[in-house]
This record gives structure tokens, C-alpha cells and sequence, in this order.
């Protein structure tokens, strides 16, 4: 459900194969979303979140580091946008979810809108302006 479309692709091979891990990790979400039999989701929903940090970490650094190589004329309103993505990231409230089946797929459901919504958006709207 969640994959990698063409008009997502940038033509940078790294990059592709990086988003390509991102829409993985969303479709792990979507996975989590719709397990009615999983009672408690907080050790998964802890996963996907500190691997959503840790991964775009390292994404956004190769990315940097090849708008850095190509002297992207835009690289700090770039950096600007990965910085305010971890943030959005690390704000997502889970010991409020504990024990709350609830609030817990509520918080699955903001992550996952999040992340679909932010990374399909920054893939068209912001990364293919520095593939051009």
C-alpha cells in the first residue's frame, strides 16, 4: 500500500533506495494500524518511532552531504525541514499511550498520517527541486 511511486523517484540512486526503506517503515505503520489482534502496540509503536529517528538520521545526512557535493543553493531551508521532521518525531508522546489500546492507535494513526503526508510531500515539493 505504501511503496515508492515513479514520479517519487529522483534519479539518485542512494536517495531512491533510502526513501524507498521510509515507505517501508510507513507501510510497518499501516501494519501496526490495522492489527486488531495486538492489545498493546507501545513496544512496536516505540520501534518504528526510534527507527523512523535513527533512519532518517542517517537519510538525512547522506542527503545533506550530496546537496553539500552538488552546492545546492537551497541546502540550509533543506536542513531546516529535516531538523523540524526529527523533532516532529521525537514529540510524538507514547508513555501517555501506555496501556491506553485507544490513545495508542490514535498515536499509530498520527504517525502514520505524518509520515505519509511529510515524506510524499518533501519528496515532490522538495527534494526535486535540487534534482533539477
Amino acid at each position: 500500500m505504501y511503496e515508492m511511486k515513479p514520479e517519487y523517484y529522483t534519479g539518485i540512486e542512494a536517495i531512491d533506495k533510502e526513501h524507498e526503506r521510509l515507505f517501508e517503515l510507513a507501510q510497518e505503520t499501516h501494519e501496526l494500524l490495522n492489527d486488531n489482534l495486538l492489545l498493546d502496540k507501545t513496544e512496536n509503536l516505540n520501534y518504528l518511532i526510534s527507527e523512523l529517528i535513527n533512519y532518517t538520521k542517517i537519510h538525512f545526512s547522506h542527503e545533506e552531504t550530496y546537496l553539500e557535493q552538488i552546492r545546492y543553493g537551497q541546502i540550509e531551508a533543506h536542513k531546516k525541514q529535516h531538523r523540524e521532521f526529527e523533532n516532529k518525531l521525537m514529540a510524538f508522546d507514547l508513555d501517555s499511550a501506555e496501556d491506553n489500546f485507544e490513545l495508542q492507535n490514535e498515536t499509530v494513526q498520527n504517525l502514520l498520517s505524518f509520515l505519509v503526508n511529510w515524506l510524499i510531500s518533501h519528496i515532490l515539493k522538495v527534494d526535486m527541486l535540487y534534482v533539477k
